[in-house]
């Protein structure tokens, strides 16, 4: 008989008791349960293939010419960046100096760690006080409609918040997987946000100190969506912006999930490239830069036929320094659009509330 893994609240920390997604995919239902079901207005449209939209795609850059000896090529790869920045807030990057294998190896042990025994699993299950470890939910509102996934949450930096412990032990090589991949990926960041930096008009480092030097924080989250037997009333994670400064998306190759806004409420699904980074900004940045760069709503659709595994890698402020426009983008014309709040303060809210759209940074303008 199938037996539903269960965590009642008093052992979780979570208003109701959390049911993994994974194990309602595999217990052979036909429809989901209520609390998965989303609005209406909340629900993934099918694609129109007469849609002037349906053939957008996230800009693709070749990181490789920035560092190109034409300067031709160089200025253009930099205000294909900026542009990205701009009109999309996403982009896809290419020849990004991390090992294509050390990608697909990481992605790989984490599909293999979400399908270990649930009791295995449920050994790292999180609580809303941190979130690290295997979790099912975000946000702690009782009653939420709940997304279609389970992940895995843990902290990379700073390295005194780093615990391996917490990682998973089992398959063997995740805990070095990951430690190796987290590494690379923080070298990534490091160099687009010169990139970025320098495309404002600020010195290449203005902009990495403005959130904390080497003194930033950076987690990462592993994404499993099972297959779903009604695609169309819900999805894999909510319509939100990412909160901290920069996220580094490693996707699924094998089936598109991610969906981004355009100005024009319209969704592209992002279509991936081969051994390729999906890049996006987070509100951090669109505060530091006083909006002239933009985080965007996207969101996750699943699938009936196919699971995914994504890795977000989210590159973050030091959490206790106030993050406000930088002095270079206010004007007299242009006031600072936000007040100066710290990472810490700004993300409590997300974790009470889960992912809610653009909320959080739209309602810090209207408040002044």
């Amino acid at each position: 008989m199938f037996t539903l893994p269960i965590m009642s609240c008093l052992e979780s920390g979570w208003p109701e008791p959390v049911v993994r997604v994974q194990s309602l995919a595999e217990g052979g239902i036909t429809a989901i349960p209520e609390r998965y079901v989303k609005p209406a207005t909340d629900r993934p449209t099918l694609i129109n293939h007469n849609d002037d939209h349906h053939n957008d795609n996230i800009p693709v850059i070749d990181l490789q010419h920035v560092y190109s000896n034409d300067k031709i090529l160089r200025e253009k790869t930099l205000k294909c960046i900026s542009d990205a920045c701009r009109d999309w807030g996403f982009f896809q990057v290419v020849n990004h100096g991390v090992s294509h294998e050390l990608m697909s190896r990481t992605r790989e042990v984490w599909r293999q760690f979400f399908y270990l025994p649930p009791e295995v699993k449920q050994e790292y299950a999180n609580s809303p006080k941190t979130y690290e470890g295997y979790g099912s939910r975000l946000g702690v509102e009782k009653g939420a409609i709940l997304d279609w996934s389970d992940y895995f949450f843990l902290n990379f930096l700073p390295l005194h918040m780093r615990n391996r412990n917490k990682w998973p032990a089992l398959p063997t090589s995740c805990r070095d997987l990951v430690a190796d991949y987290g590494n690379e990926v923080v070298k990534l960041c490091g160099r687009l946000m010169k990139i970025l930096s320098l495309n404002l008009g600020l010195g290449e480092d203005q902009l990495q100190s403005a959130i904390g030097g080497e003194n930033i924080g950076a987690c990462m989250r592993a994404n499993f969506y099972p297959k779903c037997p009604q695609p169309d009333l819900t999805l894999g994670l909510s319509s939100h912006s990412d909160p901290g400064g920069m996220t580094i998306l490693l996707p699924d190759e094998n089936i598109a999930g991610l969906q981004v806004r355009r100005v024009d409420d319209s969704w592209v699904t992002v279509k991936t490239v081969p051994n390729a980074f999906i890049v996006n900004i987070g509100d951090q940045i669109q505060v530091l830069s006083n909006a002239i760069y933009k985080s965007v709503e996207h969101r996750v659709i699943v699938n009936s036929n196919k699971e995914r595994v994504s890795l977000a890698f989210f590159y973050n402020p030091r959490s206790d320094i106030p993050m406000e426009p930088m002095k270079n983008f206010v004007t007299e014309d242009r006031p600072a659009l936000y007040p100066p709040m710290t990472y810490d303060q700004y993300r409590l809210y997300i974790r009470l509330k889960g992912p809610c759209g653009k909320k959080q940074v739209e309602s810090l303008k209207s408040s002044r």
